[in-house]
């Protein structure tokens, strides 16, 4: 449920190293079960900074209205515009499809604070 080659942060946010250096994340399975049917996301524009720690997608659920918090300082290369009309697709592919952002990272070091798959197991069977 959670792949092995990822890294997860304490806020329920996947990241992907790219081989170009880049880094997509997403929203993890876990969460978007808890969230139920995601209804609306709101991601932020190609060329935006964002910083480790700050909100960086606004969404509603069927259950709640919330940010996902950015693990990760860097510059945004990609939003996955298609979501803004299919939000849906993070609750029936949430490691595929379902990704939300490319981000060039300016802040390599802030990936070694991440959760190997095994830890964040560990952190939502708590």
């Amino acid at each position: 449920m959670h792949p092995k080659e990822l890294l997860y942060s304490e806020d329920h946010v996947w990241c992907k190293k790219e081989p170009d250096g880049n880094i997509r994340l997403g929203m993890t399975y876990y969460y978007q079960e808890q969230l139920k049917h995601i209804v609306y996301l709101d991601l932020p524009q190609s060329g935006k900074t964002i910083s480790k720690g700050e909100p960086i997608v606004s969404f509603e659920s069927s259950k709640i209205a919330s940010d996902l918090i950015s693990p990760i300082s860097g510059t945004i290369v990609e939003s996955h515009v298609e979501l803004a009309d299919k939000p849906g697709i993070i609750n029936k592919d949430p490691y595929g499809q379902g990704w939300m952002l490319l981000v060039k990272p300016s802040k390599l070091a802030e990936l070694d604070s991440m959760l190997s798959a095994s830890n964040y197991i560990n952190l939502i069977l708590k």
